[in-house]
């Protein structure tokens, strides 16, 4: 028995004649005469009684034709699933960010991507950059939202999204908030707070290399890997922050972000998508597609 057979039957049972149900389904009516016999011979029952004035389903037929009914709604629905899977229509979106992503871009980018393929669910996973480009590597994440740039080797195939700049983060009460911009040499001696040198080592090295630059040699009293995990150190009195400026109007009026300025303060920072070449699913590409158009006319700024 096949899709076809039934496809034929169900429109006999609706038109109940064979030569308008022959001519809905394009077809000649003999070869459609052979197939209902056919198919009546498959099953063992008599689907149509055929009488003088053309056709009739018999007793056991109409409840054979609502089962075929069913049976051809499901069959559709499975086709179109197919399709949409394939254009990246529906599954799932395996998305790995880092906290700093989680502000600004990731918001926009999943709301965006919602609005266009609602019927694409997303998993999301949080956590800093070596760990998400280790879960690109092993295929556990499809797209990654990492701090750029990657100093460490690695074959994930990286799209810049954005440029964006470190800001240090004081306490509202600090003498240092009184300003709006500081140097390196200004804040050298301060205890500091830094990205792990472990688990976030591109912006350990980044923020190194920025104070050789400028000549001086940082107090470093503590190493965090989240954005937050910072913001709340510089709270507790800690000492002060390295923050992106994507936190910008998202920290609490404890806290006042300060810009950099002088020798070491021009750091080539930002966010990328990290994906694995060859590996993309159709709803991944899609993503990535998305958020290129979104966001890479920033990076001329």
């Amino acid at each position: 028995m096949e899709l076809r057979q039934l496809r034929q039957a169900v429109m006999l049972a609706e038109t109940l004649n064979f030569t308008r149900a022959a001519e809905r389904l394009h077809m000649a009516q003999p070869p459609l005469s052979a197939s209902i016999r056919k198919l009546e011979e498959e099953l063992g029952i008599v689907l149509f009684d055929r009488l003088p004035s053309g056709v009739k389903l018999s007793s056991t037929g109409e409840a054979v034709m609502r089962e075929a009914r069913l049976t051809l709604f499901h069959a559709e629905q499975v086709r179109r699933t197919a399709k949409e899977g394939s254009a990246g229509n529906v599954g799932t979106l395996r998305l790995g960010f880092t906290g700093a992503a989680a502000y600004e871009l990731v918001p926009r980018l999943l709301r965006a991507f919602r609005e266009q393929y609602p019927k694409v669910g997303a998993d999301i996973y949080e956590s800093h950059t070596s760990e998400l480009l280790r879960r690109i590597e092993s295929q556990e994440l499809d797209v990654a939202i990492v701090a750029y740039p990657v100093l460490e080797k690695t074959p994930a195939e990286l799209i810049l999204l954005h440029h964006e700049h470190l800001m240090v983060a004081v306490r509202a009460d600090s003498p240092l908030a009184a300003r709006d911009e500081v140097t390196l040499a200004d804040i050298a001696s301060e205890p500091l707070i830094i990205h792990s040198r472990t688990q976030a080592p591109d912006l350990h090295a980044i923020v190194l290399h920025a104070f050789r630059q400028a000549g001086v040699r940082p107090n470093v009293v503590q190493e965090a890997v989240q954005v937050s995990s910072m913001l709340g150190l510089v709270e507790g009195g800690l000492g002060l922050a390295f923050v992106s400026s994507v936190v910008l109007g998202h920290v609490s009026t404890q806290v006042k972000l300060l810009r950099l300025s002088g020798p070491g303060s021009k750091m080539n920072l930002g966010m990328a998508l990290a994906t694995l070449p060859g590996g993309l699913t159709p709803s991944a590409r899609n993503f990535v597609q998305l958020a290129k158009g979104l966001m890479q006319p920033a990076c001329a700024d």
